[in-house]
């Protein structure tokens, strides 16, 4: 095998959208396998884990490999689900070219635009396959404009075009290669060949002198088209039927890129790294897994050199040194173990030490480390507890070990609440986290929504006193303090004491009550903040007055200048992004008022509708699922924390009310 025979290609799409059928489909048109793999049948070779055979849907970056007319195929299927969509931008960091499927009677869908972002984020050459188009109600003109109005019109061109339409669907034709092409085909085959011109000067000059282009000079330019970006070229198909697949692989072979093809490597520091299949090896870790038979397996895309088995690597990305025992080729779950892996391939390693999604390793030391990859932040948390007492340390090791295949999970503890908590991209994310614990792990844990860590201020100025004396035998207590409190943008003490009312050495005692009374406020037991406090008088003992007598004054004290400064609750409001397609913005933008959210502004990007409001956190506990319910699953959302604002009044009587019964339970 050489390294310019290689083709490696990811396939993408939003969920339902057919793409593991065609990864199946695919690899038995070569002869892969021997039978047609179907998710339905739970047969598939790309999902084939339980979970997956349950779900009819993929839930891991799956690799497979096939020879496809003396092309040797690297190829990924990674889910389509918005919930593991971090699966899915990690696979397209260890690609050359991507496959983005659409669902020909849906048309472009929340899961299209995240993977065309991605691949245009990275470079990628993009092929778009139109995909069931032999259902009721599939229309791939019409999907034809909504990619031109989303992508570009000369970027997105039908390479392919349907023979008939939903039921009668029966073939397609070849735009370039065909004679006579149906009315209205014409300006399809024109765009292509100005796209083709326009992508070399030589070609440019022969084609405005009205010479014919051969067939080398027109897969020439459509390469050169495909992978500078300016040229998507969209195929008809049905998997279900076989139609339009072989021409799609056809185009795999002749006009995505090899490995070599791209020349240079950018790395992390944004240095260069010649590309070759003798330099220093480089891969980068995409995917990780327990393996029944070999444990944890890592699994690796080779970007340059060559990494040969029972040899010595380096761990960039940790600076650790470690050694490849076997090198395995998957396909789905089979493994075929190899001697070397050249640039293009994907491998599986097994036992590594300290190697995660996201590592880059090397055959030297010195080689510089690949780009990050980018995840986006988690949008659904749970707070955790042990069902078991005791459960707790074992709980998060397990966790973390999760965390190490799945880099979209996050563990935290909220340093105001102090609850564990558990992130990620949903609800059924977290589920299937859940699950994953109490099958392999043998624990439970309680989930809960989190608490919302709201804030106390001040709107007035406020001053407040209090008078400690205790006496109890021998020395006593004794500590006077006068405060004053004042709305501020951040957090000021002050020492206006005259006269020695208060001794300079106690003054410390008394910011420090200050500071431990801020992290308790009096309404709902929140932080308390924005406030400048000043001491500005008092009285003290000379045997009986301590740090201890002046803390405990001042805390006394600052609560009775809250109470007079007009307290109030605060609340974290998150900017909140929404992309949805457009028949759902009616409903968003009911669903957010309902929220108490106000709509900053609307766009359309990747052809979809983007939505940008600003929405209380207390407010978004559970919207990954109820976004998903409102669109049928084809709606994405982020946040990102913004501010504290002040909480309604008929909203915070209701959070003191029940913090004021907590405390009389606890009491």
């Amino acid at each position: 095998m050489k390294a310019h025979e290689i083709r490696n290609f990811g396939v993408t799409g939003h969920c339902g959208c057919g793409k593991t059928s065609l990864c199946d489909l695919m690899l038995f048109k070569s002869g892969a396998v021997d039978r047609l793999g179907s998710v339905d049948q739970k047969t598939s070779v790309s999902d084939y884990s339980p979970a997956e055979q349950e779900k009819k849907s993929s839930i891991y970056s799956t690799p497979l490999t096939c020879k496809y007319k003396e092309k040797n195929w690297f190829f990924i299927d990674p889910p389509g689900y918005n919930e593991f969509v971090g699966k899915m931008m990690c696979a397209l960091h260890a690609v050359d070219s991507t496959i983005l499927v659409i669902n020909g009677t849906n048309g472009v869908e929340t899961g299209t635009g995240r993977g065309w972002q991605r691949a245009v984020e990275l470079n990628l050459p993009r092929f778009i396959y139109v995909n069931r188009l032999e259902m009721e109600g599939a229309d791939f003109e019409s999907i034809v404009n909504q990619l031109q109005d989303a992508y570009g019109k000369t970027v997105c061109v039908p390479f392919t075009y349907p023979v008939g339409k939903e039921s009668s669907f029966s073939g397609i034709i070849n735009i370039l290669r065909e004679k006579d092409l149906p009315s209205g085909l014409e300006g399809y085959r024109q765009t292509l060949m100005d796209t083709i011109a326009e992508s070399d000067e030589a070609l440019m000059e022969k084609y405005l002198n009205g010479e014919d282009l051969n067939d080398d000079e027109i897969n020439h330019g459509l390469k050169a088209a495909i992978c500078n970006g300016s040229l998507a070229p969209v195929f008809a198909g049905s998997t279900a039927k076989d139609i339009g697949v072989t021409e799609l692989m056809d185009a795999i072979n002749m006009l995505s890129p090899d490995p070599l093809e791209r020349g240079k490597l950018t790395m992390r520091d944004q240095s260069e790294m010649d590309i070759s299949e003798s330099g220093p090896a480089v891969a980068l870790a995409f995917r990780s897994q327990n393996d029944a038979f070999v444990g944890q397996l890592t699994f690796f895309r080779v970007f340059s050199g060559t990494f040969k088995a029972e040899s010595d690597i380096f761990n960039i990305t940790t600076g650790n040194k470690d050694h490849l025992g076997n090198l395995i080729m998957m396909n789905g779950k089979e493994q075929t173990i190899i001697s070397e892996a050249l640039p293009g391939m994907i491998f599986a390693a097994p036992k590594l030490k300290d190697t995660h999604i996201g590592n880059t390793i090397a055959s030297a030391p010195t080689v510089k480390e690949l780009p990050k990859v980018n995840y986006p932040a988690p949008v659904f948390t749970y707070a955790i507890s042990a069902v078991k007492s005791g459960d707790d340390d074992k709980i998060i090791s397990s966790l973390q070990k999760i965390a190490e295949t799945d880099t979209t999970i996050v563990i935290s503890r909220h340093e105001e609440t102090h609850e564990f908590l558990l992130s990620g991209m949903g609800e059924q994310h977290l589920q299937n986290v859940i699950k994953k614990l109490r099958n392999d792990y043998k624990v439970e844990i309680n989930t809960a929504p989190p608490k919302i860590a709201y804030r106390e201020t001040i709107t007035a100025s406020g001053e407040g006193h209090f008078r400690h004396k205790k006496q109890s035998g021998g020395h006593g207590q004794f500590a006077e303090v006068y405060l004053r409190i004042e709305p501020a943008q951040t957090f000021s003490f002050e020492n206006a004491v005259v006269g020695g009312a208060i001794p300079k050495n106690f003054i410390p005692a008394v910011e420090k009550g200050v500071i431990e009374s801020m992290a308790k406020g009096p309404l709902a037991g929140c932080k308390v903040e924005r406030l400048k406090v000043t001491v500005y008088d008092g009285k003290y003992h000379d045997v009986d007055s301590s740090e201890m007598a002046f803390k405990i004054a001042t805390r006394r004290a600052f609560k009775d200048a809250v109470d007079k400064a007009k307290p109030v609750l605060l609340e974290p409001i998150m900017e909140v992004i929404i992309r949805i397609p457009d028949k759902y913005m009616g409903d968003i933008s009911g669903d957010l008022n309902q929220r108490r959210g106000r709509i900053l502004g609307m766009s359309a990007e990747s052809g979809l509708q983007m939505v940008t409001a600003e929405v209380p956190l207390a407010e978004m506990a559970k919207y990954a699922t109820e976004l998903r319910s409102l669109t049928q699953g084809c709606g994405l959302f982020e946040m990102k924390f913004v501010r504290y604002e002040q909480v309604p009044a008929n909203i915070a009587n209701e959070i003191k009310t029940k913090y004021q019964a907590s405390q009389s339970e606890e009491e």
